[in-house]
């Protein structure tokens, strides 16, 4: 006797017991059964089939009527069992990108993990929250032998794995690129030849480099197209944009870009952020850059590390805890 047969047999035992004693030891058995079905895949029709076979052999009378209504369940059940089926398969799948996407959020947070240099001249406070489960924002410091600390924050235009993909591939192409660290224009003129040769053209990254050096408290610096940060002028307690021009990464390989420089005193600030941070939105639309600012005021006397988070979880609470974008904020605070 085969499975089929097998099971054919039980069912029919468990359902003439039940008929004649509807007692709970019978429905017991039923469930039993069902069971052993799910484990050979019996499917709900064939089931169906097999309670009408049972039910016209133990009762040969049975009105044409009520046998014919198990057909009409019949066809119910075979549509419903189509459509079950390829609901457990897409929702397999889908469990199965779930957990190669947390996966890949994983090695990609261990690929771009930086460590923010301590030095007497500088605090330096950054976070960088993903909108989804993987990061399309970068930032990363250098420290050379000199002391002076390097810089740099990219984003680019769009979300989820395509654009992880990329902040991997600048990072890589900045760490191979030490010795032209010192000239922030040199640095995003070799990225854009990277990136021009690597990144589909749909694909665009803006950037913004910076270099601090303490001994002269010079920041010099370079843009890409990034978002321009803010410069905190503690004398005259008064901020400013930090424009920068420069063309996105990866439009022209011959791009030049132009290189800044500014004297950082005492108190002085210099902020730097990913769109994310300005593209805040409330009911009323984006946030306004004075309003951003304000958040920084308020927040102004925190060391650089606290300010960053308390400015990101005050704009969190502003959006209802639903961030649209990936968010990356970093401040460079002057203690010299």
């Amino acid at each position: 006797m085969d499975i089929r047969e097998n099971m054919e047999k039980k069912y029919h035992e468990a359902l003439s017991t039940y008929l004649k004693d509807q007692n709970e030891q019978a429905l017991y058995q039923g469930q039993k059964i069902s069971r052993l079905h799910i484990k050979y895949n019996i499917s709900p029709e064939e089931i169906i089939s097999m309670h009408k076979n049972n039910l016209m052999e133990l009762y040969p009378e049975l009105p044409g009527k009520v046998l014919d209504s198990f057909d009409f369940l019949l066809e119910v059940m075979m549509g419903y069992g189509i459509a079950y089926r390829e609901h457990q398969s897409l929702r397999h799948q889908q469990q199965e990108l779930k957990t190669e996407i947390e996966i890949a959020a994983n090695v990609q947070h261990t690929l771009l993990e930086t460590e923010i240099p301590d030095i007497k001249a500088l605090e330096i406070g950054a976070i960088s929250v993903p909108a989804r489960q993987m990061n399309g924002d970068y930032y990363h410091f250098v420290q050379d032998e000199n002391e002076r600390i390097g810089v740099g924050i990219a984003d680019v235009i769009g979300k989820g794995i395509p654009a992880a993909l990329c902040m991997s591939m600048i990072k890589y192409a900045m760490d191979s690129l030490p010795e032209h660290r010192h000239e922030p224009k040199s640095v995003l003129e070799s990225l854009n030849r990277v990136v021009e040769h690597n990144v589909d053209p749909s694909m665009f990254i803006t950037m913004f480099y910076g270099l601090y050096d303490p001994h002269d408290r010079q920041f010099s610096y370079a843009s890409a197209g990034h978002e321009p940060g803010f410069y905190y002028d503690a004398a005259t307690d008064t901020f400013s944009d930090l424009d920068a021009k420069g063309l996105l990464l990866g439009v022209d390989k011959k791009t030049r870009y132009r290189q800044y420089e500014k004297t950082v005193n005492r108190g002085d600030m210099i902020i730097l952020l990913s769109d994310g941070v300005t593209e805040c939105r409330t009911n009323d639309g984006f946030i306004e850059r004075e309003t951003l600012i304000g958040f920084i005021k308020k927040n102004m006397h925190l060391q650089a590390q606290e300010m960053v988070n308390n400015i990101y979880k005050q704009l969190e609470k502003m959006q209802n805890f639903q961030l649209r974008d990936d968010f990356t904020l970093i401040i460079l605070k002057s203690n010299v």
